[in-house]
């Protein structure tokens, strides 16, 4: 028989166990109110960005531990995981730049990153530095158009249905294109190392502490 899936719930769920909290204890400790974090143990919410930012914060521990558990057993050769996709239950990141919806959220350890962006900044002057991760990356643009400037090659604009597939090691940045205010795009992050989904997020938290600058 498959192991269940390791879930956001399950990752909170044994974490308040193994201190042997109560589920209003472990509320007042990350200041989630107990039917939402209830409910989350139950695989039936789960949190945006910012509030799993404050329960690591609040518990002492790294973001990354709330995407994937490193002593999950070694997996069977058949996988039978799924994950239905849907925006209104992303976990949201919002910057200056862009609103990231990352879906299927619930699924541990994935070798694949997707999330739907919406993109808002206009120039490399407002983008900022160009990003680096582990990995390769794909964009497919759903909505308006998008300038897509990398390290090594001249700037391209893509339009509705068109995509690109990168190394996303060389530094990259997606812009709304000239005449959109806002573009929508589908990118699906992929990397064999399981610290993708930590290097993304810290990514993230670089970008929220320039704001603050």
């Amino acid at each position: 028989m498959l192991n269940s899936d390791i879930t956001l719930g399950s990752i909170l769920r044994n974490l308040r166990q193994s201190n042997g909290w109560t589920l209003k204890q472990m509320s007042e400790k990350c200041g989630i109110p107990l039917s939402t974090l209830s409910k989350v143990e139950h695989d039936r919410l789960t949190l945006t960005y910012d509030k799993l930012l404050q329960v690591s914060q609040r518990l002492g521990i790294r973001m990354s531990e709330l995407f994937a558990e490193n002593s999950e057993p070694e997996r069977p050769s058949v996988m039978a995981r799924r994950s239905i996709g849907d925006i209104t239950n992303s976990v949201r990141v919002e910057t200056a730049n862009y609103d990231y919806y990352y879906l299927c959220t619930e699924l541990r350890q994935k070798r694949m990153i997707p999330v739907i962006t919406k993109i808002r900044a206009k120039t490399p002057e407002e983008f900022g530095s160009l990003v680096h991760h582990e990995g390769e990356e794909f964009i497919y643009v759903i909505k308006g158009r998008i300038s897509v400037y990398t390290e090594f090659y001249d700037p391209v604009t893509l339009d509705e249905g068109q995509s690109i597939y990168i190394d996303a090691k060389m530094g990259h940045a997606y812009l709304a294109a000239e005449n959109c205010e806002e573009a929508e795009v589908l990118g699906i992050m992929s990397s064999p190392d399981d610290e993708l989904m930590q290097s993304l997020l810290s990514i993230h938290e670089e970008q929220k502490k320039l704001e603050k600058l």
